[in-house]
């Protein structure tokens, strides 16, 4: 059942390509991943294979192969993705020496997998398994563990049908999980025979302290911001937009403005900079020293900077929470700035602990989100208490990469 699932899947992939761009990377993608596995994979190498389906799971996994290539130089790394977001942005990254998209999990696919690549252990981010892979590595002894996993009562693995799929077995595969928290283990150990655990929390907020520490000044940002305050809306989407823009039109000019929006299709970018009109509003690939200081609106209109920019904000609001789930809220509490987020964040550890801590705010509508955000502009002690929370929970929970790191290489 579960293979004909995949199949299935791989026809719909196929004929959604004809329509959508998205759709359309994915299918190449895979097609072109054994050609790049038999060029680039090398016969006498030793690989470690990490997999993570998309960019949010690959910074969770980043410190983790960053710590192995530094202590570790006679490993090579693998790294596979099964989504374009996650491929299309890390392709080129330097900390793995083979990175391509993961194959569908067909039979057929797993052992022409494995014919060009033997790795010696794979690591899973958070939710990966894949059955027909995981038969494959136990099949050949290759140890497997679940890295950041995360589960909960509505997964399949604990619902009824769970066993009848095959789902709640293939947990029998995995050498050892290292989970988020307290009730990932206890759902575990309700099947019965899952003890193999170990509650590390989340290697994301190591990956965070990383990317803060190591970041650089952009200085056209600096220079935008000058000596204003600065609200950032980041990886926002047009229902978070519709919340943050009418709000910030009604601020006057002591308030600037940074939108990282989720896509950066132009038509998206134009229909930001019409809600705007009346601002000065500049694209972050147009600016210039000249230019950016006298803006109201930057525009960041490429990938890769907004983890660094949240240095400037005064609070952030992080997209998603109005639709199908909010984006990476650490990598701006990292900066110790309250952040407030839409309702559908329930299942997103993190944000409901810094929701508890008072680091980070839950708003339903426009109204709730004005109150919110005004009373973090103009009560003084309410916005240092709230930046302290988010700068603190973070340090507070960091150090799961370590953890991992000697479980696995120094038992």
């Amino acid at each position: 059942m579960y293979s004909l699932a995949i199949y299935l899947y791989m026809c719909a992939v196929g004929i959604a390509a004809i329509f959508n761009k998205r759709a359309r990377k994915l299918a190449i993608g895979h097609q072109k991943a054994f050609l790049m596995l038999k060029r680039q994979v090398e016969k006498d190498a030793r690989y470690i294979w990490f997999h993570a389906a998309s960019l949010g799971e690959f910074e969770q996994g980043r410190p983790l192969m960053e710590r192995i290539r530094r202590e570790h130089p006679e490993y090579k790394i693998l790294l596979t993705f099964f989504s374009p977001s996650g491929y299309e942005v890390r392709k080129n990254w330097d900390g793995a020496d083979v990175i391509c998209y993961l194959p569908l999990d067909t039979p057929m696919n797993v052992r022409l997998f494995f014919h060009y690549v033997k790795p010696e252990m794979l690591f899973l981010i958070k939710y990966e398994f894949w059955q027909n892979y995981l038969k494959g590595c136990r099949k050949r002894n290759i140890p497997v563990y679940s890295v950041s996993s995360i589960f909960r009562p509505s997964q399949v693995f604990f619902r009824w049908y769970g066993s009848l799929t095959g789902y709640t077995k293939v947990l029998n595969t995995i050498t050892h999980f290292y989970v988020q928290n307290q009730q990932s283990k206890d759902l575990l150990a309700s099947l019965g025979h899952i003890d193999n655990v170990t509650i590390t929390g989340d290697t994301r907020f190591d990956r965070v302290l990383d990317i803060r520490d190591a970041a650089k000044p952009l200085p056209l940002v600096e220079r935008f911001a000058g000596v204003y305050p600065v609200f950032i809306a980041g990886s926002s989407w047009a229902p978070d937009e519709s919340i943050f823009i009418p709000w910030y039109l009604s601020k006057g000019n002591n308030l600037k403005l940074i939108i990282a929006p989720h896509m950066i299709g132009e038509d998206h970018l134009r229909n930001i900079e019409e809600c705007l009109k009346g601002r000065r509003v500049l694209r972050y690939t147009q600016a210039t020293n000249d230019n950016a200081a006298d803006a109201d609106v930057l525009i960041i209109d490429c990938f890769g900077l907004l983890s660094s920019i949240y240095r400037y904000g005064h609070m952030a609001m992080v997209g998603g929470g109005f639709g199908a789930g909010i984006h990476n809220i650490p990598e701006a509490a990292v900066y110790g700035i309250p952040v407030l987020i839409g309702p559908n964040n329930r299942n997103f550890r993190e944000a409901r602990y810094l929701l508890e801590a008072g680091a980070c705010f839950e708003v339903h509508n426009a109204e709730e989100f004005c109150h919110t955000a005004d009373h973090l502009l103009t009560d003084t002690e309410a916005y240092r208490h709230a930046a302290d929370a988010a700068r603190h929970y973070i340090c507070d929970n960091a150090g799961a990469t370590g953890i991992i790191y000697e479980s696995v290489f120094r038992p």
